[in-house]
């Protein structure tokens, strides 16, 4: 019998909704681990719930992740949004946004697992972001289409007063945003304040909202699917343009205009960037069902680099002559952690494509109505996420899996067939070479084709489906490579 591929993109279990997540190195009992704190999308038709609960892995091995349940629940069963957690000394402070992030309190805990108890509120706002200095000094910072930060007391609860400043980075224009003349049209601070300290420069991550066309990033309406950054020398000041780190819209696909396209639909977004013993990591989330209450957790390795002039990149970044000269996005993948690639001998679930594209209207996810991952939550390690509404023309891409040095003879594909189907399996690309094919009648529940071109080593690879229907044509749950 085979197993499930775990631990892949998203990291979590499928069944498991956790976004917004900020990740944190704790050492706690003598082991290090990355800990990862967020929202929890269990209201199904809204975002987030009323408790938050833990996961961590070892520093060792990413894709080996382990929930503690829940560590806090709202006091007064109000909905929480993004918190954060932080230590100094031998406690763990956590932030906990309860009414929808309209009132941030702290509790404490001597287990970075919590649970966390004693919430105190404070005078902090909105998706608080915390950052202890390396001489103990605490600073904050929040802000929803508008951002302000502050040092903290020693008490951890209250600012001091006289440091608090506001719109250290510039926002976007959005209907609730402020028209105070502090407007970004390239760079605009909209949510999800997250600081990090990066090779001695203070590192503002956050939520950016294009509001202006960005046709090289696959941007043709107002889009906060990015998370981005900006630095300084000093932290609570003086802040320079960075950059985009993540975007949760797939795959970028270049149009014969020069333009291109996002190949999955984006949404909002959160998270940070952590070092896990030597490599860094951007955590984020990205988004399924229909809409944005049912969104997973997502990680992948990033580059950061100083030139030397002390400009900070971070994301996929180009080197000339050994310096680092640009940066972009790093690729949104269905591997994360596994960092050679998905075992494609292990059975792997729809829910781990990073690519759905085409169909019957065309663009991310088949345009709006179009195919979709559905969301599911049977606490089950078993189970699989399908892409469902499949229309002719849709490609299901993950990227990347590991052949290994031998060529499979077969790939098996368990769908649903809702009308007579050919599916196609391509490889490195969504329009690349075509290495099995396979027609698939009305009613089937399983399909094999045979790999008629050799594939080994680590590749994307892409499942186009087609058909004369111009209906749902399948359901796609899950395939395997013999």
């Amino acid at each position: 019998m085979k197993d499930y591929i775990q631990g892949a993109n998203p990291y979590m279990p499928l069944w498991e909704h956790v976004p917004d997540g900020e990740p944190r190195v704790f050492k706690y009992k003598g082991k290090k681990r990355v800990y990862v704190y967020g929202s929890h999308d269990t209201l199904k038709t809204e975002y987030c719930g009323t408790d938050q609960v833990v996961w961590s892995a070892p520093v060792e091995d990413l894709t080996d992740w382990k929930c503690h349940g829940v560590c806090y629940e709202s006091t007064d069963g109000s909905v929480l949004y993004a918190p954060d957690v932080v230590q100094k000394g031998d406690t763990f402070y956590m932030f906990a946004a309860e009414k929808k992030g309209s009132c941030i309190v702290v509790a404490t805990s001597k287990n970075p697992a919590g649970p966390f108890k004693n919430p105190v509120k404070t005078e902090i706002g909105f998706d608080p972001g915390v950052l202890v200095d390396d001489d103990g000094r605490v600073y904050v910072y929040w802000g929803f289409c508008k951002q302000y930060c502050a040092e903290l007391n020693d008490d951890m609860v209250t600012l001091k007063k006289e440091t608090i400043k506001e719109n250290i980075i510039k926002h976007t224009i959005a209907p609730w945003s402020p028209k105070d003349n502090m407007e970004d049209p390239e760079d605009a601070f909209f949510e999800a304040s997250s600081p990090r300290k990066v090779l001695g420069k203070y590192v503002y991550i956050y939520s950016k909202r294009y509001y202006t066309k960005q046709p090289q990033l696959g941007v043709y309406e107002d889009c906060n699917g990015f998370l981005s950054y900006k630095y300084s020398d000093k932290p609570l000041e003086g802040y320079k343009a960075g950059g985009d780190i993540s975007l949760n819209g797939g795959e970028l696909l270049p149009n014969a205009d020069g333009t291109k396209s996002m190949s999955y639909r984006w949404g909002n977004n959160h998270g940070s960037i952590i070092n896990v013993e030597g490599q860094w990591y951007v955590f984020y989330h990205r988004q399924t069902g229909t809409d944005e209450f049912s969104r997973q957790a997502m990680l992948e390795p990033v580059d950061v680099a100083m030139d030397k002039n002390g400009r900070l990149f971070i994301g996929k970044i180009t080197y000339k002559d050994g310096e680092p000269v640009s940066s972009e996005p790093v690729e949104m993948t269905s591997q994360g952690a596994h960092i050679n690639g998905l075992d494609a001998r292990k059975i792997i679930s729809a829910g781990y494509a990073c690519h759905l594209f085409g169909g019957k209207k065309g663009g991310p996810n088949g345009g709006a109505g179009g195919a979709y991952i559905k969301a599911v939550y049977d606490k089950k390690d078993s189970i699989s996420a399908p892409i469902v509404d499949i229309t002719s023309g849709i490609t299901a891409g993950f990227r990347y899996l590991q052949f290994g040095t031998k060529s499979p003879a077969t790939v098996t594909l368990n769908l649903s067939a809702k009308e007579d189907l050919t599916v196609n399996v391509r490889i490195d690309d969504y329009k690349g070479k075509i290495i099995g094919s396979v027609l698939v009648k009305k009613g089937q529940n399983l399909a094999k084709a045979e790999i008629t071109s050799g594939v080994i080593g680590k590749r994307a690879v892409y499942f186009e489906f087609i058909s004369d229907s111009k209906d749902v044509i399948a359901e796609f749950d899950s395939f395997t490579f013999d």
